[in-house]
């Protein structure tokens, strides 16, 4: 009896043995009742086992030979497909060979007909999948913040926050900045910028060109033999680089070998000379050499042509004389340089300035 339950795990029928196994023990009653006198219906009921083991082979070779198609039938997820499937497991049962069973001397020891069972048509527990079964791979668990960072989107960059424009900054800010600045390469070879000098709320500012050998060294404007003659010039009209003149430069920076600078050096700096002229708000702007009249004045006219005029930058008069190192050379010229500056103070009059 164990190796044909085995035989019915092994094919999936274990509930279908028990079924039979209820007839079979009712069987058994009824051939001791029977006894010898028959030796027929012990046989018989000897051979009831067997004849059910041989019939759930023969129906699990019939449900074999339509597996494929139930198995598919099944994955389509069609309910007539599977409904359909319930008569033909009942035939393959019914198709089973049996063997008469013996009477039953008594009503009582008849053992009640069974009922058939759904279960007969169920397919094995180690079916193929339904077709649908790779559903639930969507079913996995989302991976947890911070993990498997090379798969998830990379977060656009948030750019580094652009320093405030230079027409915002005061004169702290603004000096920081020309001190740090790298915009051009004439950074690259600086000791020292060149910011500026002087009175912050002068009515007379005074722009050169750029800083020499000496400025560069000492981080200030018109230094050494040219610096000492300005100076002068600045005293003969009552006026003095600490008190009443703001002095600064094109160029914050030296060019090497006291080149003239180039036009990109001059575009990069420029809106710095720009706030400085917008925050002393002077009344007048001398420029003092040929490079500085052509770059606050944007024109390539001869120094000669440009004096003797009063022109304007950012809204303020602007009076052209030659450069301090220049009349340090041509001594001659101190004399046009003297009616330039006498043009001046006559324009800051006119602007409102007041002699002190």
């Amino acid at each position: 009896m164990a190796l044909h339950e085995s035989v019915l795990e092994e094919f999936g029928l274990a509930p279908l043995w028990v079924r039979r196994g209820l007839a079979v023990r009712a069987a058994g009653e009824a051939a001791e009742g029977v006894g010898a006198d028959d030796p027929d219906a012990s046989a018989r009921v000897i051979d009831e086992p067997r004849a059910v083991v041989q019939g759930a082979a023969d129906e699990r070779g019939a449900r074999s030979a339509h597996g494929e198609s139930a198995t598919r039938a099944e994955a389509a997820g069609g309910a007539g497909v599977a409904a359909s499937r319930q008569p033909q497991a009942d035939s393959f049962a019914a198709d089973a060979p049996r063997q008469p069973r013996a009477p039953s001397p008594s009503p009582s020891r008849q053992p009640a007909p069974s009922a058939p069972s759904s279960r007969a048509a169920e397919p094995p527990s180690f079916d193929a999948p339904p077709g649908d079964d790779f559903a639930w791979f969507d079913d996995l668990p989302s991976e947890p913040a911070g993990h498997g960072a090379a798969h998830a989107p990379t977060e656009a960059r948030r750019e580094a926050p652009q320093p405030p424009a230079v027409d915002t900054l005061d004169w702290d800010a603004l000096s920081e900045r020309v001190a740090a600045c790298e915009r051009c390469r004439l950074c690259e070879k600086r000791t020292n910028t060149v910011f500026g000098v002087g009175d912050r709320n002068a009515d007379w500012m005074l722009i050169g060109e750029a800083p020499g050998e000496n400025e560069d060294r000492q981080g200030e404007p018109f230094v050494g033999q040219a610096g000492k003659l300005l100076d002068n010039m600045l005293r003969s009209l009552t006026l003095a680089r600490d008190t009443n003149v703001y002095i600064a430069n094109v160029i914050k920076c030296r060019p090497p070998g006291n080149r003239n600078p180039e036009p990109d050096e001059v575009a990069r700096c420029e809106p710095y000379l720009q706030r400085q002229v917008a925050l002393v708000k002077p009344k007048l702007i001398v420029a003092l050499g040929r490079f500085a009249a052509q770059s606050l004045l944007k024109t390539d006219a001869s120094i000669s042509s440009l004096r003797g005029r009063v022109h304007e930058y950012e809204g303020v008069p602007v009076i052209v004389t030659y450069h301090p190192a220049y009349l340090l050379r041509s001594l001659p010229d101190k004399s046009k340089a003297w009616a330039d500056l006498c043009l001046a103070r006559d324009t800051w009059r006119k602007a409102g300035g007041v002699p002190q």
